[in-house]
């Protein structure tokens, strides 16, 4: 069973094309079937590619970011399991989106899945140096081999559930 997730972020430029880069990444190392896409809250970069110091940490890291700014919209609750977020003012703005109870219970910050820190937000590395995107990779990285092992450990545990 395929699980679809979306990566929300302010723009969609920098934090949730990466996001989604790495929740592929690591899904297709553990042979877990995801879709994933990218949305940001605002409307700023839409139709962008993400933006050029994000491709070029991502390179640096050896994992491709690509895609198209887009805006996060209702029907985005329905085709979507799960909708992670970078940090505590898009989780406001997704849950304002969110038509219903069910639809909100579906939103998280998505670094609460990294078992190796007790932060919960990824930074917004935009107009920041390089280095600031270069952590932002490293944090999407390991929150998104802890999203996929929920995943996995769910999967063992209780098959039907993802079904």
């Amino acid at each position: 069973m395929t699980v679809r997730i979306l990566a929300v972020c302010a723009g969609n430029i920098c934090r949730s094309p990466a996001a989604e880069a790495a929740i592929v990444e690591a899904a297709t190392n553990a042979g877990i079937d995801v879709e994933v896409d990218s949305a940001g809250t605002g409307s700023w970069h839409v139709g962008d590619p993400p933006h050029q110091q994000s491709v070029e940490a991502g390179a640096r890291a050896g994992l491709i970011v690509t895609g198209r700014a887009r805006r996060i919209n209702r029907s985005d609750f329905t085709r979507f399991d799960m909708i992670v977020v970078m940090d505590r003012a898009n989780l406001r703005e997704v849950i304002e989106v969110a038509p219903d109870l069910e639809s909100r219970a579906r939103v998280r910050l998505f670094r609460t899945f990294d078992p190796g820190t007790d932060e919960d937000e990824v930074p917004d590395p935009y107009g920041g140096p390089d280095e600031g995107y270069d952590r932002t990779i490293s944090m999407v990285r390991s929150a998104a081999a802890g999203l996929v092992a929920s995943l996995a450990s769910a999967r063992v545990q209780d098959p039907v559930a993802l079904e």
